[in-house]
C-alpha cells in the first residue's frame, strides 16, 4: 500500500511505540489521525509529525468507549478523508498474580476491576477501532490495512492473566479479520513485540534493565524505531496478511 498521501489512524499515539510509529509514517508522507486519552502528550507527537512534513490532527479518544470511538472516526474522515490504514497500538498494563500466596495463605487475588480494565482497553478497544476502520474502508471501496499490536506475552506470562489474554485475543482477531475482510481488499496483521525500549523499560534500575536485556538472545531490548519499521513493512507489503509478525530478538516466552 502506498503510504504517501493516504490517511492512517494510530491509537495510543501520545508516547512510546505509538509516537515512533506516527513519526515513521509522517516521514513517509502519510496523513495522520493520532488518537490517545493523553491530550497534552498527543499534541507533542502531532507537532513532531508536522515537523516531518505530515498533515495531521490529534483526537482525544478513549478506545474502550464505543461512543467516543465512533465519534472520533467520524471526525477523522471529516478532517482527513477516507481511512486507508489503522494501527491499533493503544494498550495498558495492570499486572497482578491470579492468586497471591504467602506462607501457605492466600493474601491477594487479581481483582475483576484489574481484569476488566485491561481487557477493555487492550482487546475491546482493538475491536471497536478495527470495526470502525473496516466500515470506513468498505464504504469508501478503496481497501486498506489493519495493523494490530499484540505481544510476546500472548503465549502466557506470570502476573499478566489480563494482558496475556487480551494480546492472545488481538492475535486471533487479526487472523479472523484477514479472512473476513480480504474480499474487500482489506488486509489484517498482528505484530507481537518482545521487550522494547519504551519509557517504562528505560526507567528501570540498571540491574533490572540488564537482567531483562540479557534474557534476549540478541542481548538487548528493541528500539521503538525497529517496531515502527515493522509496521512500515506490513503496510508496504500488499501480500502480507493474516499472520503474526514476531519481533522479539529471538526471545520466546
Amino acid at each position: 500500500m502506498k503510504i504517501e498521501g493516504n490517511t492512517f489512524v494510530v491509537t495510543g499515539a501520545a508516547q512510546g511505540l505509538g509516537a515512533a510509529i506516527s513519526q515513521r509514517l509522517a516521514e513517509r508522507g502519510a496523513r495522520l489521525a493520532l488518537l490517545d486519552v493523553s491530550a497534552a502528550r498527543l499534541d507533542e507527537t502531532l507537532a513532531a509529525c508536522k515537523a516531518r512534513g505530515a498533515d495531521g490532527y490529534a483526537f482525544s479518544c478513549d478506545v474502550a468507549d464505543e461512543t467516543n470511538v465512533r465519534r472520533s472516526f467520524v471526525s477523522v474522515e471529516e478532517h482527513l478523508g477516507p481511512i486507508a490504514g489503522l494501527v491499533n497500538n493503544a494498550g495498558i498494563l495492570d499486572d497482578a498474580m491470579l492468586v497471591k500466596v504467602k506462607d501457605g495463605e492466600v493474601v491477594d487475588r487479581m481483582s475483576l476491576e484489574k481484569w476488566q480494565r485491561v481487557i477493555d482497553v487492550n482487546l475491546t478497544g482493538v475491536f471497536l477501532c478495527g470495526r470502525e476502520a473496516a466500515t470506513s474502508m468498505i464504504r469508501n471501496g478503496q481497501g486498506g490495512v489493519l495493523v494490530n499490536i499484540s505481544s510476546i506475552s500472548r503465549a502466557g506470562n506470570p502476573g499478566q492473566s489480563n494482558y496475556a489474554a487480551a494480546k492472545a485475543g488481538v492475535a486471533a482477531l487479526s487472523a479472523t479479520w484477514a479472512r473476513e475482510l480480504a474480499r474487500y481488499g482489506i488486509r489484517s496483521v498482528a505484530i507481537a513485540p518482545g521487550i522494547f525500549e519504551t519509557e517504562m523499560v528505560a526507567s528501570l534500575k540498571p540491574e533490572a534493565h540488564e537482567r531483562i536485556a540479557s534474557a534476549v538472545p540478541l542481548g538487548r531490548t528493541g528500539t521503538v524505531e525497529e517496531l515502527a519499521h515493522a509496521v512500515e513493512f506490513v503496510i508496504d507489503n500488499d501480500y502480507y496478511s493474516g499472520r503474526i509478525l514476531e519481533l522479539d530478538g529471538g526471545l520466546r516466552l
